[in-house]
């Protein structure tokens, strides 16, 4: 995606490519036993695919005249928002019926759909979070370069380099980016449905805050 970003077709292609492994990653890491239907993941995915497509196609075109520099961010404005999109409808059914919350004991106490909400947000956050030093700063360092001359007669040389260099950075990133926010994140009580409250009331919990699996 940030080396061949100048045509439509590789746009096209490469963002495909990005958003069917994205489809993947955020089905297997969802949180819990959440079930998904297969007609839920094709929307996902065609929405995720459409909105990164577009956000791409878009900010090539009016960035044609800008300098190369800003060209070269227009991969990590497509996949920062295609996560804002990919995540939440893959994770959907979350959404409609919440997620396990657990008391201090770890036993459920029920769905929440505040805390899959919360969840959702997390891991959103985490992504963008974790796409930013690969995708914001190895195009200032590739443009850099370019500005030497070091690709003079061995343009090849420019995807070997730009992918050695996204690697040492994710290889920091992602371990840290998933550390952000914790696997087993909390919520207030008063923060979650007025059914689950009462259910804890009725349970004499003193519970103040509920655990809850974000996924990754």
């Amino acid at each position: 995606m940030m080396t061949y970003y100048r045509t439509t077709p590789a746009v096209l292609f490469w963002q495909w490519v990005n958003q069917s492994f994205n489809a993947v990653v955020n089905y297997t890491n969802r949180s819990g036993k959440s079930d998904i239907p297969e007609s839920l993941l094709l929307k996902s995915y065609v929405a995720a695919t459409s909105c990164a497509v577009g956000v791409a196609i878009g900010l090539n075109k009016t960035t044609t005249k800008l300098p190369p520099l800003v060209g070269r961010l227009v991969p990590f404005a497509a996949v920062a928002s295609a996560n804002c999109v990919n995540i939440p409808m893959m994770r959907q059914s979350e959404l409609i019926g919440g997620i396990d919350v657990l008391d201090e004991n770890g036993n459920v106490v029920g769905q929440s759909k505040a805390a899959a909400r919360s969840a959702i947000t997390q891991v959103v956050l985490s992504r963008v979070i974790m796409a930013t030093p690969g995708m914001a700063f190895t195009p200032v360092i590739m443009n850099a370069l370019d500005k030497t001359s070091i690709f003079k007669g061995r343009a090849w040389l420019a995807a070997p380099i730009q992918v050695g260099i996204i690697g040492v950075i994710l290889t920091f990133a992602t371990p840290l980016a998933c550390a952000v926010f914790e696997q087993n994140s909390s919520i207030a009580v008063s923060s979650v449905e007025a059914d689950i409250q009462q259910k804890l009331r009725e349970s004499s919990s003193t519970a103040k805050y509920l655990t809850f699996n974000k996924g990754l």
